[in-house]
């Protein structure tokens, strides 16, 4: 019995899978996962035949313990990495270069890009233009991560306040019901300059929420800022019915301009303790940090440690604290403004159901959370030093997201068939893998392999108008005077109307050139030695 039960033991040292977003693909992960069932089968097995001898039974069951510590270890866990950035640019025009500000000099390539702004140039022509053309911090942000392999997935704006979410394009198809939504409190919640922007998502089956706030200002109404985080998310809702609110998702980021003051210090301690970096001389009087010690809500909501300087207030283009002389309304000077850790970075992964929550709807959105969980690790929690267009210096956190794919193939898969060119109008065929709630809308577009954004486009048509079975194969074709004259690498991707995301990439693929560029003179007529 004892070599059988060491021999048990040997089979189920199983490889490791890797804890990153280069792990082994799905296939091999699920073969490990039946091949250490079989062995526990296996063991459970001749359990059941052993005699009563106590020494046996000891052996057994330390060999189980042992072998139930294996599934605990060996799970197919990936770790994604996620860059966030809140920073209230002041009305500012963006800088030429925000390199710096997305670490894109980082060995370690970000999966999630989430960019909270604040106080984005909102005078009411410059508004209506942004919404029909994108705001020029979009834009820069755009240019930038695209030729990085970088999509713009979602944004939601409310005037000054702006959220963006950018993934890489490898995760793009497993990114679904994205949904966004927004709260005013400013003037008693009719106007938009303070407030909430939120973006949910799917992200391989788990539910993340980003909520960017712009809370009241001034010292004196720390409490008026709880209430409106409070209101803002007894306010925004959502379609899903396993995550109506914000609390309901997984894990939820609570990140932006919060406004939160330091308390009773003077101007000389402040700027004295700054300047010799002793920072936690500090944290016992800040805001949010007292907030925290009393209400519930807060609790709930993690921080890394304040290791930075605080982010506000700085004279523009430099690194002095606030040097302006306060004008008030009659003209007598007033006070400058005390440096602040206005900006900051917060995280809540929803609570374990407790016994009193059984059968409530809270019960059943954690069902999955013990096979499923998500774990967050901070490792990056920073000011930019270097930017100086506003009088608020950025702020930056990258996570670690810890956890197992819940979903591991695209909703659709797609492909270009034969040739493509303008002289014709190709084939692309696709097929649904899996239901979701396809619309009548739904679009296969021609993308560019950096395109920037679903809407980008090169030319698009329209998906099966009727409803098509699971792993049926459909074709659909794109007219030829729709594509490019030129040559080039493109893609093909399924836009999911109803999820608000593209479920679907095809390979990339080479489009010829066009017999008609040739006669046009846009490309020479002999090529590569070939006479066309």
């Amino acid at each position: 019995m004892a070599g059988f039960v060491g021999q048990m033991a040997e089979s189920l040292e199983l490889p490791r899978a890797r804890s990153d977003s280069s792990s082994s693909s799905a296939s091999q992960s699920t073969a490990g996962r039946l091949l250490l069932r079989q062995r526990l089968a296996q063991l459970l097995t001749c359990v059941e035949d052993l005699s009563s001898d106590d020494e046996a039974s000891e052996e057994v069951s330390r060999t189980l313990d042992e072998a139930f510590n294996l599934c605990g270890r060996w799970t197919d866990k990936e770790s994604f990495r996620l860059h966030m950035v809140t920073w209230n640019v002041a009305t500012a025009e963006p800088p030429r270069d925000v390199t710096s500000l997305l670490q894109l000099d980082s060995r370690q390539a970000t999966d999630i890009y989430v960019i909270g702004l604040q106080e984005v140039s909102a005078t009411p022509v410059r508004y209506i233009s942004d919404l029909i053309m994108e705001d020029s911090w979009t834009h820069v942000l755009m240019d930038t991560l695209a030729p990085k392999g970088y999509v713009k997935v979602t944004s939601v704006r409310m005037q000054g306040l702006l959220i963006l979410l950018f993934a890489k394009q490898a995760h793009i198809p497993y990114i679904r019901d994205v949904q966004t939504t927004y709260t005013r409190t400013g003037i008693y919640g009719y106007w938009g300059n303070k407030g909430g922007v939120s973006i949910r998502f799917s992200f391989y089956g788990h539910m993340l929420c980003f909520l960017n706030c712009h809370l009241a200002a001034h010292m004196q109404y720390a409490l008026q800022r709880v209430d409106e985080f409070e209101y803002i998310l007894d306010t925004q809702d959502f379609d899903l019915n396993n995550t109506p609110n914000v609390l309901d998702h997984k894990v939820v980021f609570w990140f932006g301009d919060l406004n939160f003051r330091i308390s009773d210090h003077g101007m000389h301690f402040l700027r004295s303790s700054i300047e010799g970096g002793r920072f936690n001389l500090l944290w016992q009087k800040d805001q949010l940090t007292m907030m925290k010690k009393k209400e519930p809500l807060l609790q709930e909501f993690e921080e890394g440690p304040l290791q930075f300087k605080p982010t506000y207030k700085f004279d523009r283009f430099s690194e002095t604290y606030d040097s302006s002389i306060q004008k008030t309304w009659f003209g007598f000077n007033g006070k400058k403004r005390k440096p602040a850790w206005t900006d900051r970075i917060l995280w809540r992964i929803r609570p374990k159901v407790t016994d009193d929550d059984e059968g409530s709807c809270t019960a059943s959105l954690v069902d999955d959370d013990d096979e499923y969980p998500v774990k967050v690790a901070q490792d990056v929690y920073n000011c930019n030093m270097e930017y100086g267009v506003s009088d608020h210096k950025p702020v930056f956190g990258i996570f670690t997201l810890e956890l197992r794919k819940k979903v591991e193939r695209p909703l659709v898969s797609l492909a270009a068939e034969g040739v493509w060119s303008a002289d014709d109008n190709p084939l692309a065929s696709y097929t649904i893998q899996d239901t979701f709630p396809a619309s009548t809308y739904d679009w296969i577009g021609l993308y560019k392999t950096d395109f920037k954004s679903p809407l980008d486009y090169v030319a698009f048509t329209w998906a099966k108008d009727y409803e098509v079975p699971i792993n049926d194969l459909v074709k659909v074709c794109m007219k030829g005077d729709d594509l490019p004259l030129l040559s080039g690498q493109y893609i093909l991707g399924y836009y999911s109307t109803n999820m608000q995301s593209i479920v679907g990439l095809s390979p990339t693929f080479a489009l010829q050139e066009s017999r008609l560029a040739v006669l046009e003179g846009l490309v020479p007529q002999d090529i590569n030695g070939l006479d066309k």
